[in-house]
């Protein structure tokens, strides 16, 4: 029995959703589209390196997030933090009472921003408040600071996403180095006294950085550099401060390498991901001295890349978070063994993920927690006194009553492999529906996993089944799913969808009449090329964001930038999706614009004016070929979004006019 499928059963056998009576009479009413597509109300939160305080973000729809603290002893809360124009963006506790943060402005797609995120401290009382770096050029600075004209670190610094030593008012900062072009080149290591803004020292580089890790101490000890198609990873001595070269592999395509770095224990032991024979990554420890993994991984997980973390106190490994089909975690310490059983007990039809302080003081734990049905919630966990507190929700909106089952299922293609999919099922009916075909952006990434989903949900809410296949070159299964799919744009990956696709009518899920592709970025290009090449197995489409030809994506437009790397370009797509060259002829055939005309089913579009990644031609190119032969297009364009939907405004009009498409076009009764 797959996890997903003894997770679903519990679920369901469980009382925690309330009477069948309670579930029946949410069903009668569908949930709000805004629900499922508003900001989430409450997204994080963190305990201080004591454990003694709680960082939050509080706001609301209405007004700006700012940045509190709960003192955990007595339960006051003050807002420590706040912008006139702008959220708090990144947060971290630099030492038990000192933080930082940045900026971000929720209300702003990405045509529309004007400042890079900055950097600021303060202190958990509200006192010490100070600037250390700038947005975008020019000093941003709320009303009552103490900052006074000296020079702030420039725009392009950013905080590295690693706790450090969190013993002191330093911390390390990242300084990342642009070309006069706006291609990254490399990153710096600065560190940072929060308290006066003053750099203290630079962190000598072996090459072109670009990632970082600190020891546990909270200390530099190893970096990646790349040079042209070529990732190395290098070993910082802390004797000497002399850098010496572990290994190296493939920056495009990760091929090659002894391993890849994952974290240094508290006793300076180096924990790396590596294959070593095996198909999918497993974690090890690797001997500094000798250069060597050990003989046996600390972790393998069947079937799956390793995908996670390590939890440590301040002095010992206390366990591993990992993803399967659901995120989970294996305690390899006794006491988090028996608070797991307790909050499992507590919480029995969750996922239920423990946060531990680093340094703890104090019996509180955070608790993150959710399910197919249940969006995330965070709670604290007192070990003490075994009660759990509800700190925020992410969609308090959601009536897990009227929310759908998810399971991870797996489907064969046509050439013998076995692949896994995400199944969501609308409530009460599981026979002959209306599917969605919902094909995960990327390619190189993994698609779905077992939890609660706004768009897969929103559908499911309308009547429709939704089927998220992976493919072939999808990441997290193994080497041989991954490699399967280098060069099969719109050929073998394309088939991968179309089997999934056909599982589903075979096992009498799917109405053969009632079936819509959708996707985003690769997932839009496979939409359009699902439509070309099997007319009729999918009786409609609607993408956003997506891929319309691969030169196109060499080549660009001359009014129009894109951030895809020219190194990227030059050693990465034409190994991995095809050489401009050498497969002239397959790109052609495998492209949507010089196929337009193939496509006679309603198809929905959209596109960001000021998307990067996929630049508006994409969209607008293929819009105008297809609309010759084609009269049932649809096209929205949303000027100031990027790629994706990041205003609640622009998710709940497109997916208002998605339901209104797919009832047009697959929801009536056949």
């Amino acid at each position: 029995m797959r996890l997903t499928s003894l997770l679903r059963a519990l679920a369901l056998a469980g009382a925690f959703l309330g009477t069948q009576a309670l579930a029946a009479e949410a069903a009668k009413t569908k949930p709000a589209i805004a629900s499922f597509f508003e900001n989430p109300e409450f997204s994080d939160a963190e305990l201080s390196p004591s454990g003694r305080y709680l960082a939050v973000r509080l706001g609301s729809k209405d007004r700006r997030d700012m940045l509190g603290v709960v003192d955990l002893t007595t339960n006051a809360v003050k807002a420590v933090g706040n912008f006139s124009d702008a959220d708090i963006g990144q947060y971290a506790w630099v030492n038990d009472n000192r933080l930082v943060f940045t900026a971000t402005d929720k209300d702003l797609a990405p045509g529309d921003m004007r400042y890079a995120p900055g950097l600021y401290a303060i202190n958990r009382d509200g006192t010490g408040f100070r600037q250390l770096a700038m947005r975008s050029g020019k000093p941003f600075v709320t009303n009552g600071s103490t900052l006074t004209s000296r020079e702030l670190l420039p725009w392009h610094t950013y905080l590295t996403g690693q706790d450090g030593a969190q013993d002191s008012d330093y911390i390390y900062v990242q300084d990342r180095n642009y070309s006069s072009a706006g291609e990254f080149n490399y990153t710096n290591l600065l560190r940072l006294n929060t308290v006066n803004g003053r750099v203290a020292s630079s962190v000598d580089r072996p090459g072109d950085s670009y990632y970082w890790l600190l020891d546990h101490n909270g200390e530099p000890r190893l970096t990646l550099t790349r040079d042209k198609a070529t990732s190395m990873v290098w070993y910082r001595d802390p004797a000497t401060k002399a850098w010496r070269k572990l290994t190296d592999f493939e920056a495009y395509t990760g091929r090659g390498g002894t391993f890849r770095p994952l974290a240094f224990g508290p006793d300076g032991t180096l924990y790396v991901l590596a294959r070593n024979h095996s198909d999918t990554t497993e974690v090890y420890t690797y001997n500094l001295n000798t250069g060597k993994l050990a003989d046996h991984p600390l972790v393998k997980l069947d079937g799956y890349d390793f995908r996670g973390e390590l939890i440590m106190s301040k002095d010992k490994l206390l366990g591993i978070r990992h993803l399967t089909d659901a995120m989970g975690t294996t305690w390899l310490d006794e006491g988090m063994k028996a608070m797991q059983a307790k909050i499992d007990q507590m919480l029995p039809n969750t996922v239920n993920l423990i946060n531990v302080p680093p340094r703890s003081e104090t019996p509180w734990v955070l608790v993150t927690s959710y399910a197919d049905f249940w969006p995330k919630r965070t709670m604290l966990y007192n070990s003490e006194t075994g009660k759990l507190t509800l700190v925020g929700a992410a969609h308090p909106a959601i009536d897990p009553n009227q929310m759908a089952r998810m399971d991870m299922v797996d489907y064969k293609t046509r050439d013998g492999l076995t692949i896994a999919a995400g199944l969501t099922l609308p409530q009460g009916a599981n026979k002959n529906l209306p599917l969605v075909v919902l094909v995960h952006g990327g390619p190189w990434v993994r698609g779905s996993q077992w939890g609660w989903n706004a768009q897969a949900q929103f559908l499911a809410s309308r009547g429709y089944a939704v089927l998220e296949p992976e493919y072939r070159g999808s990441t997290g299964y193994g080497s041989k799913l991954f490699h399967a799919g280098w060069k099969q744009w719109g050929l073998k990956m394309q088939d991968d969808v179309a089997d999934a696709t056909r599982w589903a009518i075979d096992k009498g899920i799917a109405d053969p009449k009632r079936i819509c592709i959708a996707g985003a970025s690769y997932g839009g290009y496979a939409t359009l090329m699902g439509l070309i090449r099997y007319p009729d197995l999918y009786k409609c489409g609607f993408e956003w964001a997506g891929v319309t030809d691969i030169n196109l994506m060499y080549d660009g437009s001359w009014f129009y930038e894109s951030d895809t790397p020219e190194d990227y370009k030059r050693y990465g797509m034409p190994v991995l999706i095809g050489d401009q060259v050498k497969d002239a002829e397959q790109l052609k055939a495998t492209s949507p614009l010089l196929q337009a005309s193939k496509i006679t089913q309603p198809l929905l579009m959209g596109y960001g004016t000021a998307d990067r990644r996929v630049p508006l031609p994409h969209g607008t190119r293929f819009y105008k070929a297809v609309k010759d032969t084609n009269p049932n297009v649809e096209w929205v364009e949303y000027e100031e979004e990027g790629h994706g939907w990041k205003l609640p405004k622009n998710r709940i009009d497109w997916w208002s006019r998605v339901e209104k498409f797919l009832d047009k076009n697959i929801g009536a009764t056949p």
